[in-house]
């Protein structure tokens, strides 16, 4: 049985290994990795799935921003890496984690949610290419990957996604 709980520090070192399993060491030259640098995840949206005491997926958020060109800078969250054990692929447990982590998102009325992933999984709770054309990341990006979720009114067509401060959670920003 999987039970999805609130991700804590003592998971940090298992949810290593299992992104180090799932994705190579190599993970940390991807340009999301970037995004992530000098910042804290945001426990409040961020899980794992375990089956009994064994850590079998995981979902992290992190606090990043959206600097338009006139200088102005958004909050948003980077939704991201999800990851769930080889041996439990095709469970649903990824679809659980994002279930869980978008409803606290929801219920805390947060700012835009970004991720690169693929399409047509992310579609599904509500992520979209369109806004994000021309945004400019800190590395390389397909930008048919970088997926947008939240009001998209008032955003900028052109902007370049930043790392967020650590220590500093970002706000709700209602965008005009």
């Amino acid at each position: 049985m999987i039970t999805i709980l609130p991700l804590a520090p003592e998971h940090q070192p298992v949810i290593d290994s299992l992104l180090d399993d799932r994705f190579g060491p190599a993970r940390r030259n991807r340009t999301a990795y970037r995004l992530r640098d000098r910042a804290d995840v945001l426990g409040d949206f961020s899980f794992v799935a375990m089956d009994g005491d064994t850590l079998v997926g995981s979902l992290q958020c992190w606090p990043i921003r959206l600097k338009s060109v006139g200088g102005a800078r958004l909050p948003m969250i980077l939704l991201g890496p999800v990851a769930v054990a080889a041996s439990r692929e095709g469970q649903g447990i990824a679809s659980a984690l994002m279930r869980t982590s978008l409803a606290a998102l929801d219920a805390a009325d947060s700012p835009p949610v970004l991720l690169i992933g693929d399409a047509p999984f992310y579609g599904r709770f509500g992520f979209s290419a369109a806004a994000t054309r021309h945004w400019e990341l800190p590395g390389p990006v397909d930008h048919d990957r970088l997926l947008l979720r939240g009001p998209t009114t008032g955003l900028p067509r052109i902007a370049w996604v930043e790392a967020a401060a650590s220590g500093n959670p970002p706000r709700t920003a209602k965008v005009a």
